[in-house]
């Protein structure tokens, strides 16, 4: 006869006690990952939950589909195949969407310190190597929003870990603009031209001057205070005459350029637009 792994009552006591707060909980399995899905439920046979904003439909009465398992229900909780899930769980996690929470998860030394630099003071929690920091309120969960920040709100999961310190407050714009779509810098097309008479490298490749001309059009986009489309094509423009034809500016440049248009309210379709015109009338 096979032995039943021991039963994990603490793990069982901490989702009931969380459940009855109003947080939606899950079992995890040893190395902090969901079960996986039942035979029934195996490939999304059953029409799935994962990809939908809340649980539902599927109604299979074990812990499947990863965080769209997560309930307050006691009744799921304590039920025969979820006790089997905690027989084997290593830990409990929650579905902080559901809870109406966001937790930026950050994962090392580097993202705390940015996080005590730009965002305001919150419930935090000790992680194996950081901190979870909750925000009342809910938003698109996106994962490497920066180095070592992940973002665990709708449709995610987050280990419970306790309920840290510090008073939770709402969740700042600072943490919904980490996932703001970022510009997308058009491809680039070098164009070889002759070396400057009596030979020696290109000015334009001298970090200094190549750099003060880029922070100089970004001034000249951001000061705009109306005509903005036109500020930004003869921007681009201006740009592109001097540093386009000798190989000098790269995807950062070009992306930084279309960052300062986008926060004036250009759309990533109107930069793209500008850019190709600016390169067609010199010639490029």
């Amino acid at each position: 006869m096979t032995q039943q792994p021991p039963f994990r009552g603490e793990h069982l006591r901490s989702a009931l006690a969380l459940a009855a707060s109003g947080v939606p909980v899950l079992p995890l399995r040893a190395g902090k990952v969901p079960f996986g899905n039942c035979p029934a439920c195996a490939d999304n046979a059953c029409g799935g939950r994962s990809n939908m904003k809340t649980p539902g439909p599927c109604v299979c009465p074990g812990p499947c589909h990863a965080w769209a398992a997560a309930t307050t229900d006691s009744n799921v909780i304590n039920s025969v195949p979820w006790r089997h899930a905690w027989r084997r769980a290593g830990a409990v996690a929650y579905h902080p969407g559901g809870a109406g929470l966001t937790v930026v998860d950050l994962d090392n030394a580097d993202a705390i310190a940015w996080a005590h630099k730009h965002l305001p003071a919150t419930q935090t929690v000790p992680t194996t190597r950081g901190e979870h920091w909750l925000y009342l309120g809910t938003m698109t969960s996106a994962n490497g929003v920066r180095p070592g920040v992940d973002i665990k709100s709708t449709m995610a999961y987050a280990r419970w870990l306790g309920f840290g310190t510090g008073t939770m407050t709402d969740l700042p714009h600072v943490v919904h603009a980490l996932t703001a779509a970022k510009p997308v810098a058009p491809a680039l097309t070098t164009v070889t031209v002759p070396a400057p008479a009596g030979g020696g490298q290109c000015r334009h490749r001298t970090p200094a001057y190549l750099e003060r001309g880029i922070a100089m059009a970004e001034q000249r986009i951001t000061d705009a205070t109306s005509g903005v489309h036109n500020a930004v094509y003869r921007t681009f423009l201006a740009v592109l005459s001097t540093h386009g034809r000798c190989g000098c500016l790269t995807e950062d440049h070009i992306t930084r350029l279309f960052t300062a248009a986008q926060t004036k309210g250009e759309s990533a379709r109107h930069c793209t637009d500008a850019w190709t015109n600016a390169r067609t009338r010199l010639g490029l």
